[in-house]
C-alpha cells in the first residue's frame, strides 16, 4: 500500500500516473449513517414493527420511533397523541364517545387520544396509513398492524441485531412532554425505566430527541437552567 508521500515522490520519479491509481490506497473515508425516520415509512405504514423491520433489513442503522403515553401510563409509538388519522379507531362503536378536542401544544385537535386509552384498549386497534392520498401504496396494509409498544420496539430491535450480528441504534423522540406532564403522566420516568429494563438498550447506540428541551434535561438526570 503506498503512502501519500511515497506517491507523491514516485510521481516526481515519473512513473505513469495511470499505474498510481491502479496501486492506490482505498478510501478512508467515513461511511454514513442511515437514520429510518419512522421506519422505512415509505414502503410501509409508519411507526409499525413492520416499517421497523423493512428498514433494517434495507440497511438502516437507526430506527426512530416517537413515543406518547397512555392512560395507564405506558409508552406506545404514533406520530402523535391524537389517533384518528394513524388508526381505525373511528371505525370502533365501543370508542365513539371518546371522540372530543383537546389543546395540545397549543393547538386545538379533535380526534381520539392516546390519554384516554388504556394499552390494553389500544391494543384492540390497528394502523393505518397516515398520509394515504401521499402513500397511497401503503394503505393495502391499512389494519394489518398493531399500536406497538416501546418495549415491543425494542425487542425487535434486539432480535434483529442478534438475528444479524449488526448493532442497530434507536433514536426515540418523546412527543407532547408537557402535555403528558400537565396530565400527571411522567414520559421521561416511563423512558427510563424502559431502557434500565432491557439488556439492549443498556449497551446499544442510543439518542433521545424531542422539540422541548425541559424534558431532556429530566431524562437526562439534570435541572434544567434557561
Amino acid at each position: 500500500m503506498l503512502s501519500r508521500r511515497h506517491a507523491l515522490g514516485l510521481l516526481a520519479a515519473g512513473v505513469p500516473a495511470l499505474h498510481l491509481r491502479a496501486k492506490a490506497a482505498p478510501s478512508l473515508a467515513p461511511q454514513p449513517l442511515v437514520f429510518a425516520h419512522r421506519g422505512a415509512s415509505a414502503l410501509r405504514p409508519e411507526h409499525t414493527l413492520a416499517s421497523y423491520a423493512r428498514a433494517m433489513m434495507d440497511g438502516a442503522d437507526f430506527i426512530e420511533p416517537d413515543l406518547v403515553m397512555t392512560k395507564d401510563g405506558h409508552l406506545v409509538v404514533r406520530h402523535e397523541s391524537n389517533i384518528a388519522g394513524t388508526t381505525n379507531v373511528a371505525d370502533h362503536p365501543e370508542f365513539a364517545s371518546r371522540h372530543r378536542t383537546l389543546k395540545i401544544d397549543g393547538k386545538n385537535e379533535t380526534g381520539w387520544f392516546t390519554t384516554d386509552f388504556t394499552l390494553a384498549e389500544l391494543k384492540t386497534l390497528r394502523a393505518r396509513e397516515r398520509l394515504s392520498t401521499i402513500r397511497v401504496h401503503n394503505t393495502r396494509y391499512d389494519d394489518h398492524f398493531e399500536i406497538p409498544t416501546f418495549e415491543e420496539v425494542i425487542e425487535q430491535v434486539a432480535a434483529q441485531s442478534a438475528a444479524t450480528g449488526k448493532v442497530f441504534g434507536l433514536v426515540p423522540e418523546i412527543k407532547h412532554s408537557t402535555h403528558f406532564n400537565s396530565l400527571g403522566l411522567n414520559p421521561e420516568a416511563a423512558f427510563l425505566r424502559t431502557i434500565a429494563a432491557h439488556d439492549y438498550t443498556r449497551q446499544a447506540p442510543l439518542e433521545l430527541q424531542s422539540f422541548e428541551t425541559g424534558n431532556l434535561w429530566a431524562a437526562s438526570g439534570r435541572t434544567f437552567c434557561p
